[in-house]
């Protein structure tokens, strides 16, 4: 078992936060986050890029070459693998293997089920020891249906842990924990049941996606905006030395 897959087997969920640029990532990491995620979003929006349509593979590729040395563990989202030929994903995997990746989050996008797992199976030929956390998209694109099969076919393809966004229902939630025979991970959501909640009911990851690419770009705006209204900005702010030594090599983060 590499390092990475032994967090979804302590004694509570990996909680892994996304980043989306090595500032980001090195700010979670010096907080004692043992793993830290990329979020397609938060890369994509960065370089004026649409999330979500394989337009990121450079972007993607890039940042990992930054991050895949830090001194944390390293999962990468990479969209759908930005190619429908499963060949080319693997490939792709492989590379970001090469440059330290240990993770690698694949989305269906409610495409083919078949094709989906053909992709996984490619991933694990090219990078056997790369955590494969395959995400089905049945509670963000639809209404749940046809989720178990999804996750089934992706088991059986070799995936090492299921993810479904916009679950929220604690006893759905439960109910799939029951059937699979990989950790369930769940994306965060700010109205739905907390990190200690989602434990008890057996969940053994919590993504936070990209909340806090969003909620860094909402205290921008609201600053500026205390700011021109004349009020002094309120929150916690990094110094420009922490943020400098952020970047240098060494630097523990």
């Amino acid at each position: 078992m590499t390092a990475f897959a032994a967090l979804h087997q302590g004694d509570g969920p990996l909680l892994l936060p996304n980043a989306w640029d090595h500032a980001s990532a090195a700010a979670l990491a010096s907080r004692g986050f043992p793993a830290v995620g990329t979020t397609s979003l938060g890369v994509a929006a960065a370089a004026g890029l649409p999330d979500g349509a394989a337009a990121t593979r450079d972007e993607t590729l890039r940042l990992a070459l930054t991050l895949g040395t830090a001194p944390f563990l390293l999962s990468v989202d990479a969209e759908g693998g930005f190619s429908d030929d499963p060949d080319e994903v693997g490939e792709f995997a492989r590379e970001l293997a090469a440059v330290g990746a240990v993770g690698i989050n694949l989305e269906d996008g409610l495409g083919p089920a078949d094709l989906h797992a053909a992709k996984i199976a490619a991933v694990k030929s090219a990078a056997p020891d790369l955590f494969v956390n395959a995400r089905t998209d049945t509670y963000w694109l639809s209404e749940g249906q046809d989720t178990l099969r999804r996750l089934d076919a992706y088991q059986q393809a070799g995936a090492d842990g299921v993810f479904v966004p916009g679950l929220s229902n604690p006893t759905a939630i439960s109910a799939l924990v029951d059937r699979l025979d990989v950790p369930l991970n769940i994306l965060y959501s700010p109205a739905g049941p907390t990190v200690r909640h989602l434990a008890d009911l057996g969940v053994r990851r919590v993504s936070l996606g990209s909340l806090l690419y969003r909620r860094a770009l909402g205290a921008m705006l609201e600053t500026v905006t205390e700011i021109a209204e004349g009020r002094s900005p309120q929150g916690s702010v990094p110094s420009y030395d922490e943020i400098v030594a952020l970047g240098r090599p060494g630097t523990p983060s």
